[in-house]
């Protein structure tokens, strides 16, 4: 039974396997290294992040050629491990000649198993392109440019035995020409981008061209095509720059000023990255859907466990080099601060960029896009097995500690025979890269094992079911996030004015809920009230309480809790705390017992808290404000609540509160009724003179400045009408 594959499935398939295989130390550890080809600017060194990225210049940059060692050539005969392996050394021997490959065909085994027997590695430019049918009449669709030229070049390997897969077909040579390591690229601010050549002597790049076919050929789709998506994303990025000055966005373009990568973020973004870019996630699951253009996302959470953008991308051309440009231009338009730690896909040249750009960032690999595909190269295995899915999943996701993970998965392995599978191995191999138990230390905002945010593939499923227009791709993305802001602001109201339930008498779980919002909150409350139930031992007291902790008397899982009575602090083996940000139940469960009658402010991270985005300066606020009609809304929302916290305070406070509220609604009313009178006001004579009573101005002033006065109060001393 043979079954073709599309390309997108393949390059999530080569970009997956090779990714793990290289992270796999133990597993290649016969073979020889294959280096990463790097890419050190030439001319200049990288963005300055403390550089005010409205006046970057137009500045070119070279990509070096790596030095490499030779890779060997394939021939008839050449034996290797598994199909993995021999994917493992066409990738590198396709990488070096310079050209993009996939699997073309594959053929499984008859009977019950159904395992891969064949598998023909072919260049993408193998095949014929044969245009589609329209559906219906008068249905005009937009033409892809096609990489299919009918090149023969491929390498077909078959499994004779087990753990034995031979070359059994080979053609090297291809019907047309092979791409080299070396890349120049120019990298343009969106303040100096202009539709103009440069007016430079050494330089006088032409004006940039996205639809170029001889330099817009990529493995997953055309973007740039024929159909005036370039125009298309330039108006974009124009309207929103005058909308708010603090929109952001750099292109990347060729030697031959074609655009191979842009980026963009607009001021809530850059807001909402200063307020919870301790964690980030780089969201590249649009190769997952052919259909889906190549949008990747930088993303978080916000004090509501909420999803929040940082910055989105088309990347056109997913290199090393490019996204090194990537990194560096995002991080220099967030402000130059570095994430905490950072979540990605499996792939090469993603790690490669974040170690080079993010030195100091924890890289964790997505332990749902590994599951996800995890199922799909078991799926022969599932099927057989109906309960392994479930019991490896559970294995990752509910284990406690790293000795019951790695006992469990043993279990597994020995109960299904799985010693020889070299997917679950090269997996256990690379475990401190993606399972969370071996990521404690680090803090990954991640307050539910099961917890997952929706990936941009999700969100094309939802509104997309066909390849769309980047227009109307734009216009859905921007009404999404508008959709979003409002649901943030709604959650704030909500925390503010609806007070949580309480389900016990203690001080400290009434101190939370003055200080979480209602999703972390809720969180606090369930790891609280679960310390009720377990056992509590005290070890030893040598000037530092120490405390073992299990769920009961039976239960292998042991962790232990050090406690500081002066400081009333507290650490725990688990180490949920530095993990996400809250408390573990261990912890209550020995609190319950030393009995503190409040927890220290550092054990309530600013991050989760209701006065998450108080810090923002209120000019910050007002450029937010003028995207559009429900930016402003969510800002005067946030005043309200600022208002809502501050006069609250007294009963005193509170009327007065409630009269400067009174009559600054009155006003604005009033504004709107003069607004809507310049319709229908007479034409106005500029040589009418008009006189203005010295008296009234001077009572106008007082009554403003009262009132201005009195909310500065009620929000803060920074606080300052705009």
């Amino acid at each position: 039974m043979e079954s073709a594959r599309t390309e997108a499935d393949e390059l999530i398939d080569e970009d997956y396997v090779q990714c793990l295989m290289s992270l796999d130390t133990n597993a290649r550890a016969s073979e020889a290294d294959h280096s990463i080809l790097s890419a050190p600017p030439a001319n200049g060194s990288p963005p300055n992040p403390s550089n005010n990225m409205n006046n970057i210049s137009v500045s070119m940059v070279k990509e070096t050629e790596a030095t490499m060692e030779e890779p060997k050539e394939p021939e008839l005969g050449m034996v290797f491990e598994s199909d993995e392996a021999a994917k493992g050394f066409y990738n590198e021997y396709a990488r070096r000649l310079g050209f993009p490959f996939r699997v073309g065909r594959s053929r499984r085994s008859k009977g019950a198993e159904e395992v891969v027997i064949m598998k023909r590695l072919v260049c993408s430019k193998e095949g014929v392109y044969r245009k589609k049918q329209s559906g219906e009449e008068g249905m005009r669709k937009r033409e892809r440019i096609s990489m299919r030229e009918g090149c023969k070049a491929m390498m077909e390997v078959i499994r004779d035995a087990p753990g034995r897969w031979v070359i059994s077909k080979l053609e090297k040579s291809h019907n047309h020409r092979l791409g080299t390591s070396n890349r120049v690229g120019y990298l343009r601010s969106r303040a100096n981008f202009t539709d103009t050549a440069s007016t430079s002597s050494d330089s006088k790049p032409n004006i940039p061209n996205f639809s170029n076919p001889e330099h817009s050929t990529f493995l997953h789709q055309n973007l740039f095509d024929e159909g005036g998506d370039s125009q298309v994303l330039l108006d974009y990025f124009r309207k929103k720059q005058s909308e708010n000055p603090d929109f952001f966005y750099a292109l990347q373009v060729d030697s031959n000023s074609c655009v191979t990568n842009a980026l963009w973020a607009d001021a809530r973004s850059k807001a909402s990255y200063n307020c919870f870019g301790d964690v980030v996630t780089f969201d590249t699951t649009y190769k997952k859907n052919k259909y889906m253009m190549p949008v990747v996302v930088f993303s978080g959470l916000n004090h509501h466990l909420q999803p929040v953008i940082f910055g989105c991308a088309l990347l056109v051309e997913e290199t090393e080099f490019s996204l090194v440009w990537l990194f560096e231009t995002w991080l220099a338009a967030m402000g130059g601060r570095a994430p905490v730690s950072i979540v990605t896909d499996q792939n090469r040249a993603v790690a490669a960029a974040v170690s080079k750009v993010f030195p100091g960032t924890r890289h964790r690999l997505c332990k749902w896009l590994i599951l996800s595909r995890t199922k799909q190269k078991l799926s022969h295995l599932y099927n057989t097995h109906p309960a392994l899915r479930a019991e490896l999943e559970s294995c990752v996701i509910e284990s406690e500690t790293v000795n019951s993970f790695e006992t469990c998965w043993a279990s597994i392995i020995e109960k299904y025979d799985l010693r020889k599978n070299s997917w679950l191995q090269v997996l256990f191999n690379i475990r401190q890269k993606w399972v969370p138990l071996y990521l404690k230390e680090t803090f990954f905002g991640e307050m539910s094992p099961t917890q997952k945010m929706e990936t941009m593939n999700d969100f094309y499923k939802k509104h997309f079911n066909t390849r769309t227009s980047l227009k109307v791709f734009l216009t859905q993305f921007d009404m999404t996030m508008a959709s979003r802001y409002k649901e943030e602001v709604m959650a704030d109201l909500d925390s503010v004015r609806t007070p949580p339930a309480l389900k016990t008498a203690s001080l400290i779980e009434k101190q939370a809920a003055n200080v979480y919002t209602k999703a972390v909150f809720n969180r606090f409350q369930e790891e609280f009230v679960q310390s009720l139930g377990y056992v509590v031992q005290k070890i030893r007291d040598a000037g530092t309480l120490n405390f073992s902790v299990t769920s009961d008397e039976e239960s292998l899982d042991t962790f232990y809790v050090t406690y500081n009575a002066a400081r009333k602090t507290a650490d725990c083996t688990c180490k949920n705390f530095e993990f996400c940000g809250v408390l573990c139940r261990h912890i209550f469960g020995v609190l319950l017992i030393v009995d503190p009658r409040k927890l220290p402010d550092e054990y309530f991270l600013k991050r989760w808290s209701k006065n998450a985005k108080m810090d923002l300066e209120p000019e910050a606020g007002y450029g937010l404000a003028q995207d559009s009609i429900n930016s402003r809304y969510s800002d005067l929302c946030g005043d309200a609540i600022r208002c809502g916290e501050k006069g609250g305070a007294t009963l005193g406070i509170y009327r007065n509160a409630k009269e400067v509220l009174q009559k600054a609604y009155e006003e604005i009313i009033m504004l709107e009724k003069d607004a809507n009178r310049v319709v229908h006001r007479d034409p106005i004579n500029i040589n009418e003179e008009i006189t203005i009573d010295d008296a009234m101005t001077d009572q106008l002033q007082d009554s403003e400045r009262k009132v201005t006065n009195l909310l500065g109060q009620l929000l803060s001393s920074s606080w300052s009408p705009v």
